[in-house]
């Protein structure tokens, strides 16, 4: 037998993954998980759709592991932005889209929708906070490999 037939295959740069992803916030609940439904994601390594600070926890992980790591908030879902705070006019509310606070509010805008939650309400404005709802926030991951692809 030839070495490369031992060989286990462990995630690299370029590495497609099927993996269960837990999100922990700092009180320790469970903010999602994939296993709720148990869908494992589809991750592929080097695409952006992962900070490069998770990416490395991931390398070297073989199908089978697990591993629980804490990305402080701008290696997880970034810091708050202050632009993407915005006072929109209360008169743009109504019976369809009230401005209740913690409600999550869709926008349209040239290239598709963007979720807001609103954070205040007062006689004249509704403060929306465009910012992902985890940003600013430190996050613990709890990753299961299921299957590198």
């Amino acid at each position: 037998m030839s070495e490369q037939a031992n060989e286990v295959k462990s995630i690299k740069s370029d590495s497609n993954l099927l993996m269960h992803i837990t999100m922990k916030l700092s009180d320790g609940s469970a903010a999602d998980s994939t296993k709720v439904n148990n869908k494992p994601a589809k991750v592929k390594m080097g695409d952006q759709s992962l900070s490069p600070a998770f990416e490395a926890q991931l390398l070297g992980l073989t199908a089978g592991d697990s591993k629980e790591f804490t990305l402080e908030a701008k290696d997880a879902f970034g810091d708050v932005n202050p632009d993407n705070i915005h006072y929109l006019d209360r008169q743009k509310f109504n019976s369809e889209t009230p401005a209740e606070v913690g409600s999550i509010v869709t926008f349209s805008q040239p290239g598709g929708e963007i979720p807001g939650v609103i954070r205040e309400v007062n006689d004249l404005s509704v403060t929306v906070d465009f910012n992902h709802p985890l940003a600013g926030q430190a996050i613990t991951f709890a990753i299961d490999v299921v299957d590198i692809l």
